[in-house]
């Protein structure tokens, strides 16, 4: 028998003889039957039984048992009626709706080839430091995490294109399994997580914070897996060495080349003396020029950034003549102060006769009399906003002026100095730029750029609060469509890509302009912003090219494959989330939260101790169960807890979510190391890849202690962006 097998079976023994020995058989009550379903459940899964469906049997079957011991009449209709709500319930859930949006975007995105063209990019860039090849694997799971959150896919896909690189270069194995299945499990924390979404869902809390929230912490895990692989690295060479020669040669075209033997290795001031000097008659400098825009590409998008943010923080202060907002104010308040006009309109519901409506009207309108000028509160009502809205008009007349004069606000020295470091490093830059790293720079220009736009308009808009969750994975699926269809339309023939340009310059034209019109809109340099059927007409424009396109490259299959897969996964977890609904109303009937809360507080233990102990018991469950089951199961008993031990539930699922990576990661039920394991060579065996995922398990057991020292590095973004 194998040894994982072994190790279960011996841990389902254990929970079994647990329940014989513990279970007060004699005196069995509602709390004891819940905490029996808890341990049944988690025997049952481990035995191999459908997660959702096991949680939504032993939820109906001790359901059926809360109801029975109070009203067995009823009991079968109030199970089935329970049965009915949560799934409906689930049904109706807004937030669900983003996962399979999300989930799509990243089949798409993954079945695009993308991933092969970033690694081989990253590889190339990160050539000189130690352990290269095992940091460009981690660096393209990080991005990759970032862009779909799939962790079978980006384990399965990096063990196909990194691990035969490394073993080729002479890696250690269970350092090159240990790199890879930690990098893929990064999706797990990294927005956008369908963790945090199925966590946000849970515990109620909301989504957009989680993603601000777990941005940082998933920059400083992936930071301290990439220094951990540099130290080894530079510590001991035999395990990482480094490339030879031959994997770091990079082919240089033939224009580039000519001016490099002419002007020198040093690609700009070379391209730009080559741009302008006398050569060959009839030479074309075409490609010349197109290599010199490359080249300047990061100093233009500089200059537009600053330029941008130059007229954003200068813009003189506009004031607007809001006298109109004064008065409609001072009327609103009158019925408060004065409560004649009150009493007036109250009967006006009851339709009164005519006289009784029109007198009040007319003392609304017109001027009192002088006798009922002794009503001084309607009086002072009716004669106070004249006064106080010619003031008003008067800053408004200055403002207009001072805009007509042109005068700006003072720029503040941060601008300043962000202008000189911005120009320093791009010194720096141009400086160490040859025509080897030109090149590179180019590779990352096709591969990580346009998948960093995409991620950044989705966390964005989420983050900034442009968009919802739900909206901003629609936004991510159509990215996700569009950069499919452009990337396999490379993969093409000449014929085909010529064919596919010609329809795809003017729309994307189209596009470009009216994003960049509503840019400078926003900025203040255009006075007049885009009319709506300039972004409708654009966006239109590009679902026309992507239905062109689908036939040129041959996307059906692909959409196909990633629309099967999207519906199988988001089935899998509406239907789990059935399950764990119905599971956690038929625990709360048996009185199984109240009894564990009642058992938790007599221990009389401080924050720190409960977050300890809730920490190490979902460790410890992550070792026979998924971080599915350990969310949809076990956080409805820990949130009702949090608010005693005043914890707040964001941070609580931030330390959560850096602690499920061990769920991927730990044996024997580790799906990281068999995803590994079904793309790897023969000789590769489960336990170098579990050895080598130890040390990776260590580095999260200190990123959580990081987390738990100083909480400002998840809450300090979510403080600030949503004060």
């Amino acid at each position: 028998m194998k040894k994982e097998l072994r190790f279960g079976f011996a841990l389902m023994a254990i929970i079994l003889a647990a329940i014989v020995v513990l279970m007060p058989w004699g005196n069995i009550s509602n709390g004891h039957l819940g905490l029996l379903m808890l341990s049944l459940v988690v025997v049952a899964i481990m035995l191999g039984f459908p997660t959702a469906f096991t949680l939504m049997g032993m939820g109906v079957i001790f359901a059926w048992f809360a109801y029975h011991s109070s009203n067995p009449e009823l009991a079968i209709t109030q199970t089935l009626d329970l049965m009915v709500q949560r799934t409906y319930g689930v049904m109706t859930n807004d937030v669900l709706i983003a996962i399979p949006l999300f989930v799509f975007m990243g089949y798409l995105v993954e079945r695009a080839n993308l991933i092969e063209k970033l690694f081989k990019s990253l590889h190339l860039a990160m050539a000189g430091i130690p352990g290269s090849l095992a940091v460009a694997t981690l660096v393209t799971c990080a991005i990759f995490a970032t862009a779909t959150g799939i962790i079978g896919a980006v384990v399965t896909l990096m063990g196909l294109l990194a691990l035969p690189a490394m073993l080729r270069a002479g890696y250690n194995v269970k350092l090159s399994a240990g790199v890879i299945t930690a990098g893929g499990c990064l999706g797990i924390l990294i927005p956008p997580s369908v963790l945090l979404i199925v966590y946000g869902a849970t515990a109620g809390v909301s989504v957009v914070k989680l993603y601000a929230g777990a941005f940082f912490p998933g920059i400083m895990l992936a930071l301290l897996y990439v220094g951990y692989v540099m130290i080894l690295a530079r510590l001991k060479p035999e395990l990482a060495p480094p490339l030879p020669e031959a994997e770091r040669k990079v082919n240089i075209p033939p224009g580039n080349a000519r001016a490099a033997a002419r002007f020198g290795n040093r690609a700009l001031p070379s391209l730009l003396r080559a741009a302008f000097a006398r050569g060959e008659p009839g030479a074309d400098r075409r490609p010349i020029l197109h290599e010199l825009f490359i080249a300047l590409l990061p100093a233009i998008v500089f200059a537009v950034i600053m330029g941008l943010a130059w007229q954003s923080i200068t813009q003189p202060e506009t004031l607007r003549d809001i006298s109109q907002l004064q008065e409609m104010g001072s009327v609103s308040e009158e019925p408060h102060e004065a409560p004649l006009p009150a009493e007036a309109l109250a009967p006006g519901i009851e339709e009164p006769p005519a006289p009784a409506v029109e007198e009040p009207q007319a003392d609304g309108i017109q001027e009192p009399p002088a006798e009922e000028g002794l009503q001084e509160p309607p009086a002072e009502n009716l004669q106070a906003p004249p006064p106080e809205a010619a003031p008003a008009a008067a800053p408004t007349a200055e403002a207009g002026a001072q805009n007509g004069g042109a005068k700006r606000l003072p720029t503040p020295d941060s601008f300043w100095e962000a202008l000189a470091a911005g120009i320093l490093v791009l010194a720096v830059v141009y400086a160490m730029l040859s025509f080897a790293r030109l090149e590179v720079f180019k590779m990352l220009l096709k591969s990580f750029f346009p998948l960093a736009i995409l991620i950044l308009a989705v966390l964005g808009t989420i983050v900034f609060g442009l968009a919802t969750p739900t909206e901003a994975a629609a936004i991510g699926s159509f990215g996700g469509f569009v950069l499919a269809a452009i990337y396999l339309s490379f993969n093409k023939s000449p014929e085909a890509r010529r064919k596919l340009r010609k329809t795809w310059v003017p729309l994307w034209l189209l596009f470009g302009v009216s994003v960049v019109w509503f840019l400078l809109f926003e900025a203040g340099l255009v006075p007049v912003p885009p009319p709506d059927w300039a972004g409708w007409l654009s966006m239109g424009a590009i679902g026309i090219w992507c239905l062109m396109a689908v036939p040129q490259v041959t996307m059906l299959p692909t959409v196909k494959e990633s629309v099967f897969l999207t519906a199988k996964t988001s089935a899998m977890v509406c239907w789990l989330f059935v399950g764990s609904s119905i599971f956690s109303a038929a625990f709360a009937l048996l009185g199984g939260q109240e009894l564990i809360e009642k058992w938790v507080l007599s221990l009389d233990m401080t924050p720190m101790q409960f977050m300890l102990l809730s920490q190490f018991i979902i460790f410890i469950l992550g070792w026979p169960l998924e971080w599915t089951e350990i969310i949809v199961i076990f956080m409805p008993i820990f949130i009702p807890l949090l608010g005693h031990f005043n914890i707040d539930p964001l941070f609580f699922g931030l330390m959560v979510a850096l602690n499920l990576q061990t769920a991927f990661l730990s044996p024997p039920v580790a799906m990281a190391a068999f995803y590994l394991k079904g793309v790897a060579p023969p000789h590769v065996t489960l336990n170098q890849i579990f050895a080598g995922m130890l040390p990776f398990m260590g580095i999260q057991i200190l990123a959580m202690a990081l987390l738990y020292l100083w909480p400002e590095i998840g809450m300090w973004l979510p403080t600030v962006l949503y004060k």
